[in-house]
């Protein structure tokens, strides 16, 4: 079905109740979070969450993260809430942490990926929760483009991907942080990072052991267990290989390899006299906000070929590095 898609501000009169009419009319709706816009289902409606797989192109096993508008909504969707996964929702929630818990029978097969886990959020946008207690469901939400692009950060990215596929995109200007939230797995008393985001390690281990998966940093040839594990992510149509190394080697990298067309994709305070540059911000949290808009005005500019600067992987510049290596089909060079 091909829709005339409507743009609406989140902050429009009837906006809310509007979305949340074809929600539970078994539509979808893309919504801002403070993370990235989520294209949003009924999780327990299993022809509204295949749409989701049909309209992005999503591979069938990379599983969904449900939403809901606070604490007491968890228990909808987890079967059970060990006492570590409560104190983090306490600490860190409304925001950007998901995390995976056994999952409650109503939610389908399709829902999780075919596991018997779901991954659990409460998103950090006040209008966002109200949408979601007027449903009266949780909301399954992946990023709201086609599968393999960059995730959008604004409602014009949305549009650019979805335009005709979908009835409505609410408006709530531009992301606050940029990149998806950070996904988590309980293994006993430990904390395991599956996907990074805004949420760090460094934060994470004042509540206990943390540990990075391996597929965080490298490729997954097994089962995802959260969305963002597996395949090739985040991409734009350009060519992006990863410089790891310090500046004096990327910059010996990027003369001896590059040719006139292709572009460098730096830090703000990088200091030389590459011309065809293009900064993506000075710090890991400015990187992290910047980076999907940054890679989508790589095909803006119909950029094809790009090296890009590694960033550092601690704190948020772990995130980046997660979303760039996925970018780059891990293609690495290292110095």
């Amino acid at each position: 079905m091909r829709y005339d898609t409507k743009i609406m501000p989140l902050r429009t009169p009837g906006a809310i109740n509007e979305a949340a009419k074809l929600i539970l009319s078994g539509e979808l709706v893309a919504i801002p979070t403070e993370t990235v816009y989520g294209l949003a289902a009924n999780a327990f409606d299993e022809n509204a969450v295949r749409k989701i797989f049909e309209v992005k192109g999503r591979p069938a096993d990379n599983p969904l993260i449900v939403h809901t508008y606070g604490i007491d909504g968890v228990s909808e969707i987890a079967e059970e809430i060990p006492e570590t996964a409560k104190k983090l929702f306490e600490n860190f929630s409304p925001g950007p942490l998901t995390i995976v818990l056994k999952k409650n029978p109503k939610i389908p097969q399709i829902t999780s990926g075919g596991l018997g886990t779901v991954g659990v959020r409460i998103p950090d946008i006040a209008d966002i929760r109200e949408l979601i207690k007027i449903c009266g469901v949780p909301i399954a939400a992946p990023s709201a483009n086609l599968s393999g692009l960059p995730s959008p950060t604004s409602a014009r990215h949305v549009f650019n991907d979805l335009q005709g596929k979908i009835p409505l995109i609410l408006d709530g200007d531009e992301c606050k942080i940029g990149l998806e939230s950070t996904v988590i797995s309980l293994q006993n008393e430990d904390i395991k990072i599956l996907r990074p985001g805004n949420i760090t390690k460094e934060n994470l281990s004042e509540f206990g052991k943390v540990i990075v998966d391996e597929g965080v940093t490298g490729e997954l040839s097994g089962i995802p267990a959260s969305p963002g594990m597996k395949y090739k992510h985040y991409a734009p149509k350009a060519d992006i290989t990863l410089i790891e190394g310090e500046l004096p080697f990327f910059i010996y990298y990027f003369n001896k390899n590059a040719d006139e067309d292709t572009f460098a994709l730096m830090f703000d305070d990088d200091e030389c006299a590459i011309k065809n540059r293009i900064n993506f911000g000075k710090t890991s949290k400015d990187q992290a906000a910047n980076l999907f808009k940054t890679l989508r005005e790589l095909d803006e500019r119909s950029i094809k070929k790009v090296f890009a600067r590694c960033p550092k992987k601690t704190d948020e510049g772990l995130a980046v590095y997660n979303r760039l290596i996925r970018a780059a089909a891990f293609k690495l060079h290292s110095f």
